[in-house]
């Protein structure tokens, strides 16, 4: 829907308000309720947003280490931007009028250098320049619970109810258990405009995986951005809690976020990473690509691996990759090529979490891969094959967040790539997050220490 198309629709509709959110750097969705006289206001004057959005963490505190707004600039207002080309409406409430927004800005003047879409506009931007239609999808694994988030509190968050019992992956029986819930689901997605290829239990108690259909990369990452909230706003009325944390038990899977991409024509008519004349079908661009994305992993890791809790994902034997591999339809690896026939041709990204923010996993995932095409980089490194966890030889994943925060910060790679303005943002305030992290006392440091040391 184009913007006017979109105001006509706000005119038109019966309702007094509309509601509008943004990513913010953890990829939680931070917005707010307005009446139709502030949308139509806005389109003319434009709409402020206080900056605090940009200072402070998932948990609201505000960063000590803050350069880009802070107790010393006062938290102002910032320019916000309605896409008025995102329009959809909320099924689950009364079909509200819902716009996604951001901070970048028109013309030459900079955009604000922390907003994830922001950036990966700026990267889409090369990658069309460059001459090419990037095609993504992100798909997510979550885990379920018969919660509300007052018994979360009450509970300290032990002891949890899983939606259901037991290691029921691909199951067809706990679906029909919960038959409402995954209609729900399904079709309460494909309503709001985030068409589903799949939707299935994995292996563990509650666990759900959803493929999201692939589309153009900045409507990929919308939908992969909403699909998080949404899913817990259609929880909510069952009465159940999702979680997308990457590693929420010890003793069960991760929750990955992988993401799927391909490269096209401009009219989109040819799939160029597949090539049948070349071995494996893995055409020359293709190639480069998949080097360019090997060659940065170590250098932009908490891109795809964000939070403290990430790390406990990025194990050995846990579905999840650690070191800097690819193959040919493997799932120890860090890249995994797909490629029986053109028309799904792609290379899955598997180091990206289910905690990642989406525009941010997937500006890097293709950043990194245009790099590769820009410099022309040859894939010296081959396919592996067996346990990619035990193919270390071109090296291994950074193993916790201070470690992976500190080579991004210090990388020319990863100002290359996004910028310097943006990499010092980040990097602050993952560093902040590892900081929060490595204060605690945690309960397995009491069992362990409080009589005995």
């Amino acid at each position: 829907m184009n913007g006017q198309a979109a105001i006509d629709f706000i005119e038109q509709t019966d309702g007094q308000k509309l509601k509008y959110a943004f990513a913010d750097i953890d990829g939680v969705l931070r917005g707010k309720i307005i009446s139709k006289q502030k949308f139509r206001d806005g389109l003319t004057d434009g709409y402020g947003f206080c900056d605090v959005v940009w200072g402070w963490d998932c948990t609201d505190a505000p960063y000590d280490n803050g350069s880009l707004t802070g107790w010393q600039s006062g938290y102002p207002d910032a320019p916000v931007r309605l896409d008025l080309s995102t329009l959809r409406q909320v099924p689950w409430e009364a079909n509200i009028p819902f716009f996604l927004a951001d901070f970048s800005q028109p013309g030459d003047t900079p955009d604000w250098p922390a907003c994830p879409r922001s950036l990966l506009k700026r990267i889409v931007a090369q990658c069309r320049d460059m001459g090419y239609h990037a095609e993504y999808a992100q798909e997510f694994e979550w885990f379920n619970f018969r919660e509300t988030p007052q018994s979360l509190q009450q509970k300290g968050f032990r002891n949890l109810e899983p939606l259901t019992p037991g290691m029921f992956g691909y199951s067809m029986l706990r679906p029909s258990q919960e038959n409402a819930f995954n209609n729900d689901l399904f079709d309460g997605l494909t309503n709001f405009d985030i068409a589903l290829e799949g939707l299935h239990t994995e292996t563990g108690p509650g666990v759900y995986e959803a493929a999201i259909l692939h589309d153009e990369v900045v409507r990929a990452a919308d939908k992969a951005t909403l699909f998080k909230t949404a899913v817990k706003e259609i929880a909510y009325r069952h009465g159940i809690i999702a979680t997308f944390m990457a590693k929420w038990n010890a003793d069960l899977p991760g929750c990955s976020g992988h993401i799927h991409q391909s490269l096209w024509t401009p009219d989109r008519s040819k799939n160029l990473f597949f090539d049948a004349d070349q071995p494996n079908r893995i055409s020359a661009l293709m190639r480069q690509f998949i080097a360019g994305q090997l060659h940065c992993l170590p250098h932009i890791t908490p891109m795809f691996a964000p939070t403290v809790n990430s790390y406990k994902r990025l194990v050995e034997g846990a579905w999840a990759p650690t070191t800097v591999t690819w193959s040919l339809d493997n799932r120890t690896t860090a890249l995994r090529v797909l490629n029986r026939n053109e028309a799904y041709t792609r290379v899955e990204h598997r180091v990206s979490g289910a905690d990642t923010n989406p525009y941010l996993a997937i500006a890097a995932a293709l950043a990194s891969g245009l790099y590769g095409i820009r410099h022309q980089l040859s894939l010296d490194i081959d396919p592996s094959t067996g346990s990619g966890y035990t193919d270390r030889q071109h090296g291994v994943l950074p193993g916790n967040l201070a470690e992976a925060t500190q080579k991004m910060a210090n990388s020319p790679i990863a100002v290359d790539l996004f910028g310097a303005d943006f990499v010092d943002y980040y990097t602050r305030t993952r560093d902040w997050e590892a900081r929060q992290y490595a204060r605690q006392v945690s309960d397995w440091e009491l069992k362990r220490y409080f009589e005995i040391i």
